[in-house]
C-alpha cells in the first residue's frame, strides 16, 4: 500500500472524524464490550465500504482496495502455518521441555522476569526474529512462570521485550534492514545510533524486571514437583535441542523464515519417532495440525505443554487479514494520506518533527497493525522534512524503529500482538502494560529530540546500505 493508492480526497476533518469512528468501534468493542477483536473490524469494513460507495467507489474498486491490503500480510500468514507446527513438534520432540528443564536448572536464584528479559534479548539479537525468539524461549519462559505460579503477564511482558529489542538491534533483522536500506542509512551506523535509545531502555526495564520478579524461595516445592514432571514425563536430553540449534544457525546465516522453520520442524519429527515408540505418521499429522496433547498425571504440565498446530493460528489469521483489509480501505479512501499531510505543516523544530514521525508511527500501527508499514509510510511522508531541517537520517530510521516496530505488538488486532498473544496463551491487553522496552522506547527517542542528545546532523555522504 502507498499514498498513491488512494481515490478520495478528504478534508483533515472528515479524515478525523472517521478515524475517531473507526477506533471507537474497535476499542469499545474490545475493551468494554469484551468481544474478539474480529466483529467490530468486520463492522468497521462495512461501514466504510458504505462510506466509499456514498462517496461514488465502485464496489468492485472497494473490494480491490480490501484485497490489496489484506495481500500483504500473506508472507505473515504462511510463517504462522509455519510456526503453528513449530510449536506443537518442539512439544512432541522436548525441545520446548527441555528448554523449560535447562531454564529452571540454570537460573535458579535469578530473578525470573530479569532472566527472561534478557535471554529473549540475546536470542532475538542472535537471529534477528521476535516471532521465532517468542515462539520458542518465551513458550519455555511462559512454562517456567505457571510451574513457580508467578504472574503470566508480566513474563510476557519481559518476553515480549526482550524479543522485540533484538529485532530492533539485530544486524539480520527484517525491520532493522528495512529502515537502514530505505532511507540510505549504513546498517551498522544505524544500529550504533540507536544505542542513544536502547542502552537506558534496556537498563531501565532490566531494572523494572528485577523488582518485579519474585522471590526465588517462592513454590520452591512445586517447582521441584514441576521439574520432576518434565524429568519423568517429557523427552528431555541434548538431542531435543537439535531443532532450537539448527533455527539459531540458520537464522544467524540468514537464511529466509520458512526455510529455517522447515529443517526445525522436520528435525522435530525425526526426533519425536526417535524419543517415542509409540509415535505413528498418523498421531504426528494430528500433533503437526491439531496440536500436542500432553496427558501425564501432572495437570499442571498437561495445561502448559498441550498447544500448537496449524490450527490454533486460524485466530490469529483470520484477525490479521481483517486487520490489513481494513488497512487497505483506509488508503483507498484517502483517510490516512490525508493525515499524514495535514501533519506536515506543523514541523517547524527539530522535536516537533520528530514527535510527528513518531505518533504517525504509532498510528499506522493502530489503524493498520502491520510494522513493515509503520516505518516506510511516515519514513516516506517525513524523510524531505529531515533534510531540510539538515538532520541525519539516521535520526529518522532510529526514530521510525522506537515508534514502529516495538509498537506493532501492544496492538491487539496487529499482525505481532495477533500472534505473540496466541503463542504464549495471553492477552494483548493483559501483557502491554508490562512491555517496558517497548513502552519506553517512543518516550526516550523523544527525549533525544528534546534534548539535542544522539541527534546527528545530516552527513556529507549517502550511502545505500544492501539489504541482504
Amino acid at each position: 500500500m502507498q499514498l498513491e493508492d488512494a481515490k478520495v480526497k478528504l478534508s483533515a476533518f472528515e479524515a478525523g472524524v472517521l478515524i475517531i469512528l473507526i477506533l471507537g468501534i474497535i476499542s469499545s468493542g474490545i475493551i468494554f464490550l469484551g468481544v474478539v477483536p474480529h466483529l467490530p473490524i468486520i463492522l468497521s469494513i462495512i461501514l466504510l465500504m458504505a462510506y466509499g460507495r456514498w462517496k461514488g467507489l465502485s464496489f468492485g474498486e472497494l473490494e480491490g482496495g480490501l484485497i490489496k491490503g489484506a495481500s500483504t500480510g500473506l508472507g505473515a500468514v504462511y510463517i504462522f502455518f509455519f510456526i503453528g507446527m513449530l510449536i506443537s513438534s518442539w512439544m512432541a520432540s522436548g525441545t520446548i521441555p527441555t528448554l523449560m528443564y535447562g531454564g529452571f536448572k540454570l537460573f535458579s536464584g535469578t530473578p525470573i522476569y530479569l532472566a527472561a528479559f534478557i535471554i529473549c534479548s540475546v536470542l532475538g539479537i542472535s537471529i534477528g526474529s521476535a516471532f521465532t525468539t517468542a515462539a520458542t524461549l518465551g513458550v519455555a519462559f511462559l512454562g517456567m512462570a505457571a510451574a513457580m505460579d508467578a504472574s503470566l503477564a508480566i513474563m510476557a511482558g519481559a518476553v515480549v521485550s526482550g524479543a522485540f529489542l533484538g529485532d530492533k538491534m539485530s544486524p539480520v533483522s527484517d525491520t532493522t534492514n528495512l529502515a537502514s536500506g530505505t532511507f540510505g542509512v549504513p546498517l551498522f551506523e544505524h544500529i550504533k545510533n540507536m544505542l542513544w535509545t536502547t542502552v537506558p531502555g534496556f537498563i531501565l526495564s532490566g531494572i523494572l524486571f528485577w523488582i518485579l520478579s519474585p522471590g526465588t524461595e517462592t513454590k520452591t516445592g512445586e517447582i521441584e514437583n514441576f521439574i520432576h514432571a518434565l524429568e519423568t514425563e517429557t523427552s528431555i536430553g541434548w538431542t531435543s535441542m537439535i531443532p532450537f540449534i539448527l533455527v539459531t544457525v540458520f537464522a544467524i546465516r540468514k537464511v529466509s523464515a520458512i526455510p529455517t522453520l522447515s529443517v526445525s520442524i522436520i528435525s522435530a519429527i525425526i526426533i519425536s519417532f526417535i524419543n517415542t515408540n509409540e509415535m505413528t505418521l498418523s498421531k504426528m499429522s494430528s500433533i503437526l495440525f491439531s496440536g500436542f496433547v500432553m496427558e501425564s498425571k501432572f495437570e499442571q504440565l498437561n495445561v502448559i505443554l498441550s498447544r500448537g498446530g496449524v490450527e490454533s493460528m486460524m485466530f490469529s489469521i483470520s484477525l490479521v487479514m481483517l486487520a490489513l483489509g481494513l488497512g487497505g480501505l483506509l488508503f483507498l479512501l484517502g483517510i490516512i494520506p490525508t493525515l499524514l499531510a495535514s501533519i506536515e505543516r506543523f514541523l517547524t523544530s527539530t522535536f516537533k518533527l520528530v514527535l510527528s514521525t513518531v505518533m504517525s508511527a504509532i498510528s499506522i500501527n493502530v489503524l493498520i497493525g502491520e510494522q513493515y508499514l509503520s516505518i516506510l509510510l511516515p519514513g516516506n511522508t517525513f524523510q524531505s522534512h529531515f533534510e531540510r531541517m539538515k538532520l541525519s537520517k539516521k535520526t529518522l530510521s532510529r526514530a521510525l524503529e522506537d515508534a514502529g516496530t516495538v509498537i506493532n505488538p501492544l496492538i491487539p488486532w496487529g499482525v505481532s500482538g495477533v500472534f505473540l498473544s496466541e503463542v504464549l496463551g495471553v492477552s494483548t491487553l493483559q501483557y502491554a502494560p508490562f512491555t517496558f522496552f517497548c513502552l519506553l522506547c517512543p518516550i526516550l527517542t523523544l527525549v533525544s529530540a528534546a534534548t539535542n542528545i544522539g541527534i546527528g546532523k545530516q552527513a556529507r555522504h549517502s550511502t545505500i546500505a544492501q539489504l541482504d
